[in-house]
């Protein structure tokens, strides 16, 4: 298919334009017009570009992609290397930020509640953009312990835990990657824990104070999922070769 019908498939798909974002989402980098093949996965690092040139993808699809506000537009050092490596092999960068976070059916965090086993998976109302927050219910309680183990096993990361109290869990608030600060309206909200994928000095103290459990399972870790399954949308509605490469981060 042409990059431009994989770009309008892309954009209907996921509304970049109803999300506020620190980046351009969408095409970023424009390749060759023909699409065959595609490599994705969770930031258009080196290592990956890299590997999608091995592979002779003709796109790259990220959630971590590049342009991000409030940093110099000057392309030098590793922005340059970058950059040159996807002209140098005509490849199209497509990167779509909070878009994937978000989406109902792909994005990362409907895409966690899946993982996890959580039950009854939703937005968190007043929480903007919608599906930023998500909340969900675990079919039976269990500990802080047993729910770190569960982290481990899906996620492939044992998280930083934060036990505040003896209760049990079984509601649950997340927002994959760096959303730590909406825990506190997860605590407004009455959750026994809420989880997300990096952890600040001030997110250990909220977590104490409102009693709620807190969970740091990884920024990498817990976005992995939202970008694969649109890989395999892609896949599975317009044929495409799509092959998610996951260059392992402990971040």
């Amino acid at each position: 298919m042409s990059r431009t019908e994989l770009q309008t498939v892309l954009n209907n798909l996921l509304h970049p334009e109803d999300i506020k974002d620190y980046c351009p989402n969408g095409l970023q980098v424009e390749g060759k017009d023909r699409i065959k093949t595609i490599v994705t996965g969770v930031t258009a690092s080196q290592r990956l570009i890299d590997a999608a040139i091995e592979h002779q993808a003709d796109a790259i699809l990220v959630h971590h992609g590049y342009f991000w506000k409030g940093e110099s537009g000057a392309i030098t050092g590793m922005k340059k290397r970058r950059l040159q490596a996807l002209l140098a092999h005509d490849i199209s960068l497509f990167a779509y930020h909070l878009p994937i976070d978000v989406h109902p059916e792909y994005g990362n965090n409907v895409q966690l509640a899946q993982l996890l086993n959580i039950q009854d998976a939703r937005p968190m109302p007043g929480v903007a953009p919608q599906g930023i927050v998500y909340q969900g219910q675990l079919e039976n309680p269990v500990s802080v312990q047993d729910l770190a183990q569960r982290f481990k096993q899906a996620l492939g990361k044992t998280p930083l835990s934060e036990a505040a109290g003896n209760h049990k869990i079984s509601k649950i608030a997340w927002c994959s990657g760096g959303g730590q600060g909406f825990i506190d309206q997860a605590a407004a909200a009455g959750m026994d824990a809420f989880f997300s994928g990096e952890v600040s000095e001030k997110t250990i103290h909220s977590a104490r104070e409102q009693e709620i459990h807190y969970f740091a399972c990884g920024h990498h870790a817990t976005e992995r999922c939202g970008p694969k399954a649109v890989g395999e949308y892609l896949a599975s509605k317009l044929g495409l070769d799509v092959r998610f490469i996951d260059i392992d981060n402990p971040a």
